[in-house]
């Protein structure tokens, strides 16, 4: 759910006042009562800080108080509580078992780095990398710092391709979308009149993305640079999986450095094509997940093994990613070569790598051994749906997405893992990606952000409901096993679970937000209609019954639910 529009209970404004005060004020002085305590938080590169909040706040509540106190803007945290993540905004953070001193972790997500290269008429060139939300004058300042020259070359830019160039313009907006290169104009005597322009300027070229030179220190000798991990030497690659791999190797070879994201809560690359100028690829190692003990972005390592959201496990994700694109079969039926699935997922496989992790200050490449991770196509975007508000978003669209997370139990489906793709006469396509936290081993965690937008209270059409008939769970996964994937059984009971409850939700008519309301907790502390309907057969079966059994009794107690909520 979105993080905006919170409002305050007035029960609740004077002990409000009193922890607003005392954030913005003397934080010297710190005192607990039943409704106002002490947290602490923790931020990777930053001393603990203190902060008060209120019992009864919700986590929505408490980014903002983040946010207010620490300039933090809510849209980039995420908080962490014992290995957890606090991602229903809606709920209290009490409900996760935070309590007076515990410690948070917050993540910020930061604006992707832009790699710059500055090259002169004459020949000079250097580079560096920053922030996209920057403005012109802290490149200025930048290229000025980062660069020996006698005439302060950065400070002397005033133009850019013949405008005078705002200092106020963001850097995303000087190198805009396409690859070409803008050029800058750099002043090189504070002298001068038109007339002498192209005598006292020295011509600049910004590029939005160049290449660094690798230095694997003799690992490109020891191992390829990538190449697919088949368990199964029977599986045949499709094309454009093949043509993806064929296209990353040929920028790892031109030494052309992946870009990490500071987005998502895991190492994530872009990697780069034979000419330094386009993404391909995006590749995800499983040693940098969430929790896993190579994680760049801040996160705790897991004591227990368990991943950020119940039911996952650290290690896991990159699998996930590739079942996810598996299990989305074409609307034709399972997918022979490069056939489109249903939602959409872009084509992913399993890798290992030889990155080639760059030292974001000393540009120095760090990277010894491969790594294994997942390889998803990458796909050229106008944005992901939180940057939207989702009312424009075609039904169809927003349906097929509800279908693959119902089915796969997703437990972070957000607004920011849905790309929006317009063709040239400006026709929407919803293209979901980071599905390395679906398929758990429960419900506790499944959330879709879907579920509160106008399209999911639509009926599916006919040709979603064929779809939706024709899925065969047991097939599927067959599938799995077939590809290397072997997820354990307690995920493959959950697979089964939410497949039935698509099903015979959609043979009834049920719309995507009633069946995605029984897949779904209300709150945190409230078990989902689903996770009841499992007690309840628990309770009445008897001990070692098989799983055919298990799942006929299921059936029998889902239908008698779905009679009496939806009669």
């Amino acid at each position: 759910m979105a993080s905006t529009g919170i409002a305050v209970s007035p029960s609740n404004n004077d002990a409000l006042d009193l922890a607003v005060a005392q954030l913005d004020g003397d934080q010297s002085s710190y005192h607990h009562t039943p409704e106002v305590f002490l947290l602490y938080l923790a931020v990777p590169g930053v001393p603990l800080a203190k902060i008060q909040v209120l019992e009864s706040d919700s986590v929505a509540v408490v980014k903002l108080r983040i946010q207010n106190s620490k300039g933090f803007v809510v849209r980039n945290q995420r908080l962490v509580f014992e290995g957890r993540e606090l991602s229903r905004n809606d709920s209290r953070i009490r409900d996760y078992g935070v309590r007076y001193g515990s410690v948070l972790h917050l993540v910020i997500r930061l604006s992707d780095p832009r790699r710059t290269a500055v090259r002169t008429i004459y020949g000079r060139k250097f580079k560096f990398q920053v922030d996209q939300r920057r403005n012109a004058r802290y490149m200025k300042q930048e290229i000025s710092r980062n660069v020996e020259s006698p005439i302060g070359i950065g400070e002397s830019m005033t133009l850019v391709n013949g405008e005078k160039l705002d200092e106020s313009t963001l850097i995303s907006t000087i190198c805009g979308t396409n690859t070409s290169d803008t050029d800058l104009l750099a002043n090189k005597s504070e002298n001068f009149n038109g007339n002498e322009i192209e005598e006292s300027f020295e011509q600049l070229s910004i590029s939005s993305d160049i290449g660094n030179n690798l230095q694997f220190d003799g690992a490109k000798e020891k191992y390829p640079l990538i190449e697919p991990v088949l368990v199964n030497p029977s599986v045949t690659l499709t094309p454009k999986i093949t043509g993806m791999i064929e296209a990353t190797l040929a920028g790892l070879e031109m030494e052309h450095t992946p870009v990490m994201s500071s987005e998502g809560t895991g190492g994530v690359y872009f990697m780069l094509d034979s000419s330094g100028q386009e993404y391909v690829a995006v590749f995800k190692p499983v040693n940098e997940e969430p929790m896993a003990k190579d994680n760049p972005n801040g996160y705790p390592l897991s004591s227990d093994g368990e991943g950020l959201k119940r039911g996952t496990r650290v290690g896991e994700g990159a699998f996930r990613e590739v079942a996810a694109y598996i299990l989305d079969h074409p609307i034709s039926g399972y997918r022979m070569s490069d056939e489109l699935g249903f939602a959409g997922v872009p084509p992913t496989v399993l890798v290992r790598c030889l990155n080639g992790y760059v030292d974001q200050t000393k540009y120095d490449c760090v990277e010894k051994e491969p790594k294994i991770g997942s390889l998803q196509m990458f796909v050229k975007n106008s944005g992901s749906c939180e940057q939207f508000g989702p009312r424009a978003f075609p039904v169809q669209e927003v349906h097929k997405i509800a279908v693959l997370d119902m089915r796969l139990a997703n437990a972070d489906r957000h607004g920011g893992n849905i790309l929006i793709c317009k063709d040239e006469n400006g026709k929407i396509e919803l293209i979901p990606i980071d599905h390395g936290y679906c398929l758990p081993e429960s419900f506790e965690d499944c959330t879709f952000d879907w579920l509160y937008w106008p399209q999911a209270r639509q009926p599916f059409n006919v040709e979603t409901l064929d779809y939706i008939k024709s899925l065969d769970e047991e097939e599927d996964i067959k599938l799995l096993k077939l590809n290397g994937c072997e997820p354990s059984s307690k995920c493959v009971r959950v697979f089964r679970l939410s497949t039935m409850m698509l099903k015979k939700g959609a043979v009834r008519g049920l719309t995507p937000y009633e069946i995605g309301n029984m897949l779904c907790r209300e709150n945190i502390t409230t078990k989902s209609k689903i996770e009841e309907i499992v007690e309840e057969v628990e309770d009445v079966v008897l001990p070692g019954t098989g799983e055919e059994a298990f799942m006929e009794a299921i059936s029998g107690i889902m239908d008698r639910h779905l009679n009496e909520l939806f009669k």
